[in-house]
């Protein structure tokens, strides 16, 4: 069995090919779609090329396996990771004609995200009608928190326009999941506390193996301070910035202008490091305490923590910011080993430690290949 698996986004492509022992084969990015400044990385296919959709992207992928030697007669199916699945798509499925048009309902619930998914989804189909599809979506490990979590004060006609928390990075959720049954030298954790730190961010609270508790809400904007995302905000200074900018004037702010990038005026941890002028220090002090505010709030969602894990690029490779969030953690009784926490090793807890730490590598792609081959081989 061999999946291919694709992210798409607006404008990008990513794509990595697994054998049926979950070995990645091939992986690679087309970027800049669309534009003159379109660039492939996939295998032996490296540089600028001439790349106007996703059709013509996936086509060049096609033409890296194929010199790779993995041409796409030899695929089994092809699974794709979308980002907003609504409350009906809450499992790993086979895309079929009416799961396509729940992934297209869902457009006003993700506008950035879905409208890439499903042009990728439809440019594989006209590129090989006979690959069986499957889609893994970053809504649907949270669909077992509780319905006092998910609904928001609203009266119902608001409600009824889909405005609930979902919560995202459920795919890198599941993910953690499946590795510390898989690598955990004893039973699983009943209370996990999981931290998914990139320029997108966000936590979770993992109670028995389930979501019961995540930091983002009806959008990817909730929750913890971003790379250039606000977190949580209050809904009447977000009417004042629409108010002052427009609703896409606010919209740029909110998204694409704030976080980090707002603070210490960079996106990035390691130049906001380099610069080190206040505001940068600033910036990555409020990325720590928000951190630790909302993870105080899982906490509690769980009754206690027995274990804590880092993923995602700041994660797992920023010892400073794993540092200061478990600082504010020790009143939860997370003690950290400093030494193993600077080397990044994947057991941060000294011996004898209440809570167990780890270092949990983001496996999102491999994780939506073998959710792609459990349905496959159950005859979906």
């Amino acid at each position: 069995m061999t999946v291919l698996v694709v992210n798409a986004g607006s404008s990008s492509l990513k794509v990595a090919v697994f054998d049926d022992n979950l070995t990645e084969r091939l992986s690679g990015r087309v970027t800049e779609i669309g534009s003159l400044a379109a660039r492939v990385e996939a295998g032996p296919l490296q540089g600028a090329r001439t790349v106007p959709d996703h059709a013509a992207a996936l086509a060049l992928v096609f033409e890296a396996m194929e010199e790779a030697g993995l041409p796409v007669a030899s695929l089994t199916a092809a699974a794709h990771r979308v980002v907003h699945g609504g409350a009906r798509l809450a499992a790993p499925c086979r895309l079929t004609e009416a799961v396509v048009a729940e992934v297209e309902a869902c457009i006003p619930l993700a506008p950035l995200h879905n409208p890439a998914n499903l042009t990728a989804i439809r440019a594989l189909a006209r590129l090989a009608p006979h690959l069986p599809q499957y889609a893994s979506f970053d809504t649907a490990f949270h669909a077992t928190m509780p319905e006092v979590e998910i609904r928001y004060a609203l009266p119902p006609e608001a409600e009824a326009l889909g405005l609930r928390r979902y919560g995202f990075h459920g795919i890198s959720y599941a993910s953690i999941v499946r590795k510390v049954q898989e690598n955990a030298l004893l039973a699983f954790p009943k209370r996990l506390l999981a931290f998914h730190l990139g320029n997108g961010a966000s936590a979770c609270a993992i109670l028995e193996g389930r979501s019961v508790a995540t930091t983002m809400g009806y959008s990817p904007l909730d929750g913890l301070t971003m790379g250039t995302r606000t977190g949580s905000i209050d809904g009447n200074a977000v009417l004042r910035l629409a108010e002052v900018h427009g609703v896409t004037g606010a919209g740029r702010i909110l998204n694409r202008e704030s976080g980090l990038l707002g603070l210490g005026g960079a996106s990035d941890m390691r130049a906001l490091r380099k610069a080190g002028t206040p505001e940068a220090r600033f910036a990555l002090d409020h990325f720590c305490h928000w951190a630790i505010r909302h993870a105080g709030g899982l906490i509690a969602a769980m009754g206690g923590l027995d274990a804590v894990v880092f993923t995602g690029g700041i994660g797992e490779n920023d010892a400073g910011i794993r540092a200061g969030i478990l600082r504010g953690l020790r009143f939860a009784g997370a003690e950290f080993d400093e030494s193993a926490n600077a080397a990044g090793r994947p057991d941060l807890h000294p011996p004898g430690a209440r809570v167990a730490i780890w270092i949990v590598p983001c496996e999102e792609e491999r994780q939506i290949a073998m959710e792609a081959m459990q349905l496959r081989s159950g005859g979906a």
